[in-house]
């Protein structure tokens, strides 16, 4: 590289941007000078460039120098979230968290008036009577009582349900292999759900017991800090999971009717019911899907998880009482249809809004929503990612 003498080095310590030049001397005294600038910039000795094309076009046009100067920062693509990754179970963990604990807390007067029916049907004879009856005795405040561990209890519960289900299902997805789990999707998502609920009720089980001993007697106490330390010392710590076969019961086939018909319905709905991919779908297209495939979902988990849950209200509400003792004073017809219509529309919009804000939760972190793809094909699509 040829270097101008001493006082042209001096003078091009200046950019040559910072003034103009239309003489041939200061031309190559401008290119000489860049080259240095440059060199002195990245802190390095000497170096060859290759010259540009036209030397005399660019030295006499300062926008040029500017262009051939500046050097343009790379655009760093956004973070996201991997699927199947700790982050993204993470991330499911905290969508059932919000869907199962503002749900369930925001449906507490319906929760009050279908367990008073199921506790006391001579009393509560119908859900327009109930609501009567509860806000002539206890006013507003009454339809709300228990919303504390309400809210603690299916927050727990919803945070293992559908973090548990997301990693159970890839768990079992990837024993059975790409070819058998297409094949087999249905019982992937029933053996997910049930195992993701197993310990999700033992979560749920001692807020459970005090919500319904709150809810079903007036006057044993005002929430879950003064019920919690009657119920222990009335029923001992251990007689707050004397609900938990029957919680169990109503809750495992629930939970898999919930995840493997909305799974199947979701998937219909795109294949028969939108003329086009999930992929290119809208979000809010989506997201409408989740919310009625979660509704027909919720109708059929009524009525698979009804006789349990009254069971479980019997249970928690009668000191010592037995699952003999319930079906006795029930009747088995009492057993499948005491409470049942309420508990349709109560189960069917909470299940649609679950869903709703389960996957709209995951569309806020950058997370696809839930269904429409065989879990195979999702976890085959992960590892190519990988390669």
């Amino acid at each position: 590289m040829a270097f101008a003498d001493g006082s042209s080095s001096r003078q091009s310590l200046i950019p040559s941007f910072l003034y103009a030049s239309s003489s041939s001397s200061s031309s190559s005294s401008s290119s000489a000078s860049k080259s240095l600038y440059l060199e002195k910039m990245l802190g390095s000795g000497p170096r060859s460039f290759p010259a540009p094309a036209s030397a005399s076009a660019s030295a006499s046009s300062p926008a040029a120098d500017r262009s051939a100067f500046l050097i343009p920062a790379p655009n760093e693509p956004s973070k996201k979230i991997a699927m199947y990754s700790p982050e993204f179970y993470a991330a499911c963990t905290a969508g059932g968290i919000l869907s199962c604990g503002l749900t369930h807390t925001a449906v507490t007067p319906l929760d009050l008036v279908k367990c008073n029916m199921q506790i006391d049907p001579a009393k509560y004879k119908s859900i327009s009577s109930g609501f009567g009856i509860l806000f002539k005795e206890q006013g507003v405040r009454g339809f709300f009582r228990g919303w504390v561990p309400t809210l603690l209890g299916y927050s727990a519960q919803g945070a293992c349900k559908f973090g548990f289900y997301e990693f159970f299902k890839k768990y079992y997805a990837d024993i059975a292999g790409p070819e058998y789990a297409t094949k087999y999707k249905t019982l992937i998502y029933l053996a997910g759900s049930a195992s993701a609920e197993v310990i999700a009720d033992v979560a749920l089980c001692p807020f459970e017991a005090v919500k319904v001993r709150v809810q079903t007697q007036p006057g044993f106490a005002r929430g879950l800090s003064d019920g919690l330390p009657k119920y222990i010392k009335s029923e001992g710590a251990l007689g707050l999971y004397k609900g938990l076969v029957p919680l169990w019961g109503r809750q495992i086939p629930y939970t898999m009717m919930k995840f493997a018909s909305f799974e199947a319905i979701v998937e219909m709905m795109y294949k028969y019911a939108i003329p086009r991919p999930k992929d290119q779908c809208s979000k809010s297209l989506q997201l409408g899907v989740s919310f009625a495939g979660g509704y027909v979902a919720g109708v059929f988990c009524a009525v698979v998880s009804h006789p349990a849950d009254n069971l479980v209200s019997f249970l928690n509400n009668a000191k010592g009482a037995t699952v003999g003792d319930a079906v006795k004073k029930m009747g088995m017809v009492g057993l499948f249809t005491r409470g049942l219509p309420l508990r349709i529309v109560m189960i069917g919009t909470l299940t649609g809004a679950q869903w709703g804000i389960y996957d709209a939760f995951k569309v806020f972190v950058g997370l696809p929503t839930t269904g429409g793809v065989a879990p195979a094909a999702a976890a085959a699509s992960t590892e190519l990612a990988k390669v």
